[in-house]
Order: structure tokens, then sequence, then C-alpha cells
């Protein structure tokens, strides 16, 4: 693809995030498109968020679970970048109009990195090896494509539906449990909405966020020390408006929560 194509859909996505409007699926207006120039697309965006102040603190890995897959139609993961303006504070409220479109919760586990990793040739062993910590996280997703009309690339070009995400305080060390069979509950407003274990996560977690360092690692993209990486959704997301309270809970983790507004 053209690079003043890519330049052009990059600018495009992020004016959509700053007015909060959608556009129309790039897979319907660029047939060409792969996913090599989504990524590209995507790097032009957050390349803008970064000239308007923000910093790059992580990356995330999304679409790992079946039930997500199977809700967006997108069957392979996508992945994206994540900022430090998308950060908000465990049980605190996260402003949805002037600021999001179509949110949707996801329930995950994080990782906090203490080491570098850089791909190819990431194992879940090296994953393991280099993370400090994991935590329970909400990932509210958004999507800049109208009615979330996404295939993989458009997606991909949208740095992953990445909206905003809330970290839980409880950080443990991952090497004291079983990171395919930990169990997940979801509230919404006080009432049990779904449930979820770890494997749901191509497996395991640990193989979705190697599965992200070594695809990254295509790219010359490294994990860095101090990182938070996001492994994907052990749950359906969750449409949220504004009044809704979510929380969750992951046995052997902890929980966290968030409030709408």
């Amino acid at each position: 693809m053209d690079k003043q194509i890519i330049e052009q859909l990059g600018d495009e996505l992020y004016d959509a995030l700053c007015t909060q409007q959608t556009v129309a699926p790039l897979t319907d207006r660029h047939a060409d498109i792969t996913v090599q120039d989504a990524y590209h697309v995507s790097q032009r965006m957050v390349s803008r968020r970064v000239e308007a102040g923000e910093k790059i603190i992580g990356k995330k890995i999304g679409v790992t679970s079946a039930p997500v897959q199977e809700m967006l139609g997108v069957f392979q993961p996508d992945f994206g970048f994540l900022t430090d303006g998308m950060v908000f504070g465990d049980g605190g409220d996260i402003p949805i109009a002037g600021h999001m479109i179509a949110p949707r919760a996801e329930g995950e586990i994080a990782f906090r990195l203490k080491a570098d990793l850089v791909g190819p040739g990431v194992t879940e062993q090296d994953v393991l090896a280099a993370t400090q910590s994991i935590m329970p996280c909400f990932e509210i997703v958004d999507s800049r494509i109208a009615n979330w009309q996404i295939k993989i690339e458009d997606t991909v070009a949208d740095n992953a539906s990445c909206g905003v995400y809330v970290l839980g305080t409880n950080e443990v060390d991952p090497r004291d449990l079983d990171l395919a069979n930990l169990h997940m509950k979801v509230y919404k407003n006080g009432e049990l909405n779904c449930e979820g274990v770890s494997s749901a996560v191509q497996g395991n977690p640990l193989t979705a966020v190697a599965w992200l360092a070594n695809t990254l690692g295509e790219f010359g993209i490294p994990f860095k020390a101090g990182e938070v990486i996001l492994s994907g959704s052990l749950v359906p997301l969750i449409p949220v408006v504004a009044g809704d309270k979510m929380s969750l809970e992951i046995e052997g983790i902890g929980g966290c929560s968030c409030n709408f507004v």
C-alpha cells in the first residue's frame, strides 16, 4: 500500500479518536490492504498520539479467545500499543461522553515485565522468566470503525481497538499459579455477568504473550522492561454505558473495578 495512503488512513483514525466519530471500514475501501499495511496505519495513528504528548508504556494482544472471535467475526489475534493516556485507576470513574464511542469491557490478565523480550523465538518460559508480576485488568475496547464492522485488518489499523484500561492494585508472582487454569468472574452492576478460564486465551496467557512478542519482533518492536502487556480477554465483550459499574475477580490474583460516567 502506498505510504501516502497509509499516512492518510492513520490520520483519519487519529481524528476519529479525537472527535469520537467513526469511519467506514478500511477493508471496504481498500480491498488490497494487508495486516502488514494495517500495522503501519496503526503506527501512524499511534505516532500522532505520541506527538500530542502521550508515551507508549506497553502492548496488548486482542481477539485471542473463541467467545471474542465469534462475537466480532475476527478469527485471529490482533495487537496494539498502550499509552499513558489510556490508564485509569482501580475503582475510578471512566467518562464516556466526549471520550469514547461504543465501549466494551474485557476481563484480562496483565503482565508487568522486569526484562526485555525480543522476538522472534520467544517461548512461554522466556515470558515467565521476564515477568515481574501479573494482575487483574479491565480493558475497555472501543472501535473507530463504524458499528464494530471489523475485519482483522481494520482492528489492527485501529490500534487493536484500544480504548482505556484499568489495572488491579494486587500484583502477584505468576510462578506460584497454574496460569492456564485461573477462573474469572465478571460482574456488571453487582450481578454476575459471565465467567471464564485463562485457558480461553490461546490455551495459556503465556502463549498469547509469547505470540505477541514474536509477532511484534517481526516488525522490529521489542517488549521493554517495565512495560505492561495485556494478554487478551477470558470472557466475551460486555457493552457498557454511563452509569454501569464493572468489577471482576480472578482466583489467586484478586480483582479490579471501574465505573462509567
